[in-house]
This record gives C-alpha cells, sequence and structure tokens, in this order.
C-alpha cells in the first residue's frame, strides 16, 4: 500500500528496497524473552509476553543488520522490560526510534486477513505511536519476520472510513490491506521523515485525574474483586482507560494477580516471603487500595507552607492549628496545652534517634475515633543538599486527654508505592503517643491513616512538600 507521505518522501529520495527475510534469532534471546515471560501472573499473558519479547529481539536484529548508522534506537524504555505494562497490554510500546514512538504488534500467522491491534494503543492518547509494525513469530521456529507497518495518521483515517468498533476483548481488527507491505519504507520513514509529520493527540492530565475521582468508588469495590483475569474480563471500557492510563493503579493490579497466583502455588516464589506481614500479601494490597486512590485523588496539604509560618486554605477548612516555632514552645508536665505536650514529646525523641532541627515547623489535628478523643501532630522540614531536594514528615499520635492511647491503635502511612510504615504500641515503652517518621522527594506525597477497627479509622488528605 502507498500511502501519501511515502509518495512524497519518495518524490525526494532514491531509495533502494531491501528484501524482506526471517531473522533468526539465538538460543540466548529466547531464554531471555522466557525469563520476561516468567514476571507474568497468567498463563495466556505470559505466552503473548514471550511472544512479544521474540518481536522486540528479533525486530532489533532486524534493524543492527539494516545498519542503523544514521538511526538513534533506544529499546530500554520497552515496555517488554516493564512487567506492569506488559501485564495489561498485549502489544511492545515505548520504542524510540530517531525520535519516532513505535509500537510493535506481534502475530503468530497471516492467514488471517485482519491484524489485532489493542484499544489502548489506539484510543489512548498515552499510548499513542507514531508508527504501528506488525511483526510476525514463528516461535517453534525461532524466526522473526517484520511484516508491515502503519502510522498513526493512516491508522486513525482507515479506522475512521470503515467505522471499525472494538471487540469486546478491547481489540481492534484492522483490515491486513490497511498496511504498507513495502516494509523497506519503514526505514525510510525512521531515517528520512520529520517526526512533526505525524502528529500525536495531546496528553491531558486534568481529564485523566477527574475521570480517577469520579470512578474512585467504583474501583474500591472491584478491584479487590480481580484475580488473575484479563481487564477487559471484568470492567468495561471506561473503568478500563482510567486503569489503563494509571501507572499505580496498574502497579496495583500487577502485584495483587501476582500474589494470587504465588499464594495459590500457579507461580514459584523464591523471592517474596507469603506471609501476613509481607509488603506485597493480598491483605497488605487490600489496605493499601483505598490509600493510593486517595493519593491520587484528594486534594493535599502543603506543609511546605508551613516553613512560612502559613497553613494552606485546605487545612485551615480542616481545622489543623499551626504551632508557633519550635524556639517558643515550652514543655510542662501532665495534661497541658497543644504547644506544651508537643514540647515534651520532641525533648523526648531524641531517645528513639529522631532529631529535630531548629527550623523544623509543627501542626496539629484533633479527631475522635470510636468515641476517643486523639490528637496527631505533623511536623515537617526540608532536607536539601547539593544533589537532592527532600523533605521529612514526623507523625505523631496521641490523646489531648493525657490518657493513653488504645491498645490496639496503628498509624499507617502511604506512598505512590505502598505502605511505608504502620506503628503500633509497643507494650514496652511509653503508651501515651506512638511516632513516625518519612522522607520523601519534593514531588512525592504521603497519606496518613490512624487505624483502629476497620469500621473506625480516619485517613487524612495526602500531605505534599511544596515551599
Amino acid at each position: 500500500m502507498k500511502n501519501e507521505l511515502t509518495n512524497k518522501l519518495e518524490d525526494l529520495l532514491d531509495f533502494q528496497g531491501i528484501a524482506t527475510e526471517s531473522i533468526h534469532l539465538s538460543l540466548d534471546k529466547v531464554e531471555q524473552a522466557i525469563k520476561i515471560s516468567n514476571q507474568i501472573p497468567n498463563e495466556l499473558r505470559q505466552w503473548q509476553t514471550y511472544l512479544n519479547g521474540l518481536a522486540l529481539f528479533g525486530f532489533e536484529q532486524w534493524l543492527e543488520e539494516r545498519g542503523t548508522d544514521n538511526l538513534t534506537v533506544n529499546l530500554a524504555d520497552a515496555s517488554i522490560f516493564n512487567p506492569v505494562l506488559s501485564n495489561s497490554i498485549p502489544a511492545v510500546c515505548n520504542l524510540n526510534i530517531n525520535q519516532f514512538k513505535v509500537c510493535l504488534i506481534t502475530q503468530g500467522s497471516f492467514i488471517d486477513e485482519e491484524v489485532s491491534l489493542p484499544r489502548a494503543v489506539v484510543d489512548l492518547p498515552e499510548f499513542a505511536h507514531h508508527l504501528y509494525v506488525v511483526v510476525e513469530v514463528q516461535e517453534e521456529l525461532e524466526t522473526v519476520v517484520i511484516n508491515s507497518f502503519i502510522s498513526y495518521a493512516d491508522l486513525i483515517r482507515n479506522k475512521t472510513q470503515l467505522n471499525l468498533m472494538p471487540d469486546e476483548d478491547w481489540d481492534y481488527q484492522i483490515p491486513w490491506s490497511c498496511f504498507d507491505t513495502e516494509i523497506d519504507n519503514l526505514l525510510l520513514y525512521l531515517r528520512c521523515l520529520d517526526v512533526a509529520g505525524i502528529p500525536l493527540p495531546e496528553v491531558k492530565p486534568k481529564s485523566k485525574s477527574n475521570n480517577l475521582a469520579l470512578a474512585k468508588a467504583e474501583l474500591t469495590k472491584l478491584l479487590p474483586q480481580l484475580s488473575a483475569q484479563n481487564l477487559w474480563v471484568f470492567f468495561n471500557w471506561e473503568q478500563g482507560k482510567t486503569i489503563l492510563t494509571n501507572s499505580e493503579l496498574l502497579n496495583w493490579i500487577y502485584n495483587w494477580q501476582l500474589q494470587i497466583e504465588i499464594e495459590q502455588g500457579n507461580i514459584p516464589n523464591n523471592s517474596v516471603e507469603v506471609t501476613e506481614n509481607s509488603e506485597n500479601s493480598l491483605s497488605n494490597l487490600s489496605k493499601y487500595l483505598p490509600d493510593l486512590l486517595n493519593l491520587l485523588t484528594e486534594p493535599t496539604i502543603n506543609v511546605g507552607r508551613w516553613l512560612k509560618n502559613e497553613l494552606d486554605d485546605f487545612a485551615n477548612e480542616l481545622s489543623w492549628v499551626l504551632l508557633p516555632e519550635l524556639s517558643a514552645l515550652s514543655p510542662m508536665r501532665g495534661i497541658s496545652s497543644p504547644t506544651e505536650e508537643i514540647a515534651g514529646i520532641i525533648r523526648e525523641l531524641p531517645k528513639n534517634n529522631v532529631h529535630i532541627p531548629p527550623d523544623a515547623r509543627v501542626a496539629y489535628h484533633d479527631l475522635l475515633l470510636a468515641g476517643i478523643p486523639l490528637r496527631l501532630y505533623a511536623l515537617t522540614w526540608s532536607l536539601v543538599s547539593s544533589s537532592t531536594l527532600e523533605w521529612m514528615l514526623l507523625l505523631i499520635l496521641s490523646t489531648p486527654t493525657g490518657m493513653g492511647l488504645p491498645e490496639k491503635i496503628k498509624l499507617r502511612v502511604s506512598d505512590a508505592t505502598g505502605i511505608l510504615v504502620e506503628q503500633k504500641l509497643n507494650s514496652n515503652e511509653d503508651d501515651f503517643y506512638i511516632f513516625t517518621n518519612v522522607v520523601g522527594g519534593w514531588n512525592e506525597k504521603f497519606i496518613a491513616t490512624v487505624y483502629l477497627t476497620p469500621e473506625n479509622q480516619k485517613t487524612f488528605p495526602p500531605f505534599e512538600f511544596n515551599p
């Protein structure tokens, strides 16, 4: 098939065609593809990932054999090396060749007259690519054929003109006649065409955030019911596109499905101890999901403003109270004001190797949990070095009445990667307060939960640091 872009290029260039031939894969590449696929929970997705690995290594070898002196090839970000993406999108995304985003579509046979393209790489701007390359994988022969390709512009035009609709399994069936089978034209595109000649749709982060906020309640309920199925089996497309465009949710799903397979004995577990306290145990992942969804959707409390002696409007609305500078605090014994109480706690913290700089600031919030009055203090300060911009969040949970904390109370802190810490009372120590501290970059957020029972817990809005 000759498209307009190719015709224009051929008017300018005298390019000698290169015959399509099979690429034979070495044993080490086959073994590497097997190793990559073993990271995927579901058996069918494992097989697809294995084929995708063979496709990528064959495509890489094909580029090398045809000379890439005038091509800048970067395959390091390929989705095949990211099991979280490979677990959800059955294509090889994010290849970068001369600034072109290239996607590989793996096919096992071309007897059919249609090529299956995942809906995600067609309809979602986050996964749109300049060029889509169809790669035939002859797995039993350990060979690969670079078969044909199509540009994003031609793909969307054909989809519209032919009124193509996706299948229930989130695939488009694109007629093979839409693809350019003169594969030498692919090299022509990569070497000679300006990347601006194939515009891609704009990614709109605000729209993505709004969609997730609207779907949060549904996802909180539905995601823990997901086992090893493909997403399309369990979710409608509106829910699916919300999930697919949030890498943190994809990461949670991957860990959830992997843990299910491990605990069912379907995947050998040589590296993760499956216990109730394991970081990625089903119990912890279930507990973490609401924290993650709140982190991704809720407005934040900017503790960086505290260093300027300011509370942001949101913190004011939630009745947080900013206390004086540390130098103005004076500790007293017994039941005391928040200023006096926190001064006394700060004086004791060095015994636990916690040292607070004089420029740190502290605010507090009072809450009632199961009829029990509690107080959460949050202290923050900047950790700036020559190479990093980090901040510290120190959380202290106490009671404003001077009584001891409930025996089973816990203080949990999470970030976008998981639960960082879950602190509880130590029976060998004072039970008047518990504390924990976390460190993050200036672009990181933390979310805290005070937990007594499943029915009695309080999650605070995320804390961020933006002075």
